[in-house]
């Protein structure tokens, strides 16, 4: 594998993992949850 190779798959993976992170971060600080009075 070439350098820049190397490069664009580190960044791909900071990318897809960062955004996973990201995303966990931001549900466990605001949950999803089911509207009470749509439910009724």
């Amino acid at each position: 594998m070439s350098a820049s190779a190397i490069v664009m798959l580190i960044i791909a993976i900071v990318v897809v993992w960062g955004g996973l992170g990201v995303a966990l971060l931001l549900l466990r600080r605001h949950p999803d949850r089911p509207d009470e009075e749509t439910q009724a």
